[in-house]
């Protein structure tokens, strides 16, 4: 078997196997790997560290038309699905939901797919290779540094000669994974942290990290939706809605992280709110790519507005490349292991959930319901 190590687009500084991952998959006879030259540059993995763990240096259309595995990061541009020869399985983070018009390429061109990010979160033997896990937290923890740097306020009480200086406040919507590493991060920082979640089972959680959880009671949870929040009534929104408005005026910082999976991220900060904000706040918005939490906020882009700063950033895991690679390596290993025979053979085992949940598009068809649903 030869597995194909794609160097990703120029505003993506992950690579999706480290020389460590190298060295443990060649410990299967029959593997090969080859590396596109500066793949990991952008990680601070040059090229010889890849070939002293036992991998080959090649180029892209190399790596294309012999590979049986082909690895990246993100999504295949259309380019790279057209230089394609043979039928190798291509693994990635597809992002299926919000891009449809890869998968109908996918599903023309006959090609096999496997999304890392539709591992199924319900199966204790998929944690290791949860992207989406792996990478909000870092996501989280990053964007409490990052509203940090952009506050004009100490984070923790400081008592000075020149008198007392109060804790920032800071408030996390959503307590998912990111939320969690936010609330955590503010925490050690020395910050009042308050968390506001639709889903009461993660009260107790919000809790253990030392946040106040402020609810709204009467909410809509599904215990089938996978541990993600889902879609809210006309009423429970409205009551939120004055809520979240309430405590956003007392806030320094809000992290924004809710999101619902194949759909625009729920609108919970609006407009007036952030005009009735202290001058000053800041709004990081870790939904930015689906939509966004905020009335006002731009995709990969950092405004402000009456003095409020809204960063709206989807690319944090890709800021801390070293550790979000190490990390999206080792469940991108631990997710191929599942192909790989004891002899380097492909193995393609569809009675594993975690094989037939993430397969994305195969032989011509589209195998998950969600994505075919939304295209129907």
């Amino acid at each position: 078997m030869i597995i194909g190590v794609l160097k990703d687009s120029l505003n993506e500084n992950r690579v999706c196997l480290t020389p460590d991952n190298v060295s443990a998959l060649l410990k299967t006879s029959g593997v090969n790997i080859l590396i596109e030259q500066g793949a990991g540059e952008s990680s601070f993995i040059n090229d010889s560290s890849y070939i002293n763990s036992g991998a080959k240096i090649s180029s892209r259309e190399d790596i294309l038309s012999s590979s049986d595995l082909v690895l990246q990061v993100n999504a295949p541009d259309e380019q790279t699905l057209t230089a394609i020869t043979g039928k190798p399985v291509l693994i990635g983070a597809f992002n299926p939901f919000h891009n449809l018009d890869l998968v109908r390429s996918l599903k023309q061109k006959s090609l096999n797919a496997f999304s890392l990010d539709l591992i199924p979160r319900t199966s204790s033997k998929g944690q290791s290779m949860d992207i989406l896990s792996s990478m909000a937290s870092i996501a989280g923890y990053k964007a409490v540094l990052s509203a940090a740097n952009h506050s004009s306020k100490f984070f923790p009480m400081f008592m000075t000669a020149a008198g007392t200086i109060k804790p920032a406040k800071v408030l996390v919507l959503g307590a998912g994974v990111a939320g969690l590493q936010a609330i955590a991060t503010a925490k050690r920082l020395g910050a009042v942290v308050f968390a506001f979640d639709v889903r009461s089972a993660v009260k107790e959680q919000v809790l253990s990290l030392g946040a106040r959880f402020i609810e709204v009671e009467g909410s809509t949870e599904d215990p089938n939706a996978g541990g993600y929040a889902v879609e809210q009534t006309d009423d429970y929104k409205k009551r939120q809605a004055e809520l979240i408005h309430n405590q956003a005026l007392a806030s320094d910082i809000i992290i924004t992280t809710a999101q619902i999976p194949g759909k625009k991220a729920p609108l919970l900060i609006n407009k007036s709110t952030i005009e009735s904000m202290q001058a000053g706040s800041i709004i990081v918005d870790l939904a930015a790519s689906t939509g966004g939490n905020t009335a006002l906020t731009k995709n990969n882009e950092t405004i402000t507005i009456n003095g409020i700063t809204i960063i709206g950033n989807s690319h944090f895991p890709s800021e801390l490349s070293m550790s979000a690679s190490k990390m999206f390596g080792n469940n991108m290993h631990n997710f191929i292991k599942l192909m790989i025979n004891d002899d380097g053979s492909l193995k393609l085992n569809f009675e594993d959930e975690l094989i037939s949940g993430t397969c994305l598009t195969y032989n011509g068809e589209i195998k998950n319901d969600r994505v075919l649903s939304m295209l129907n």
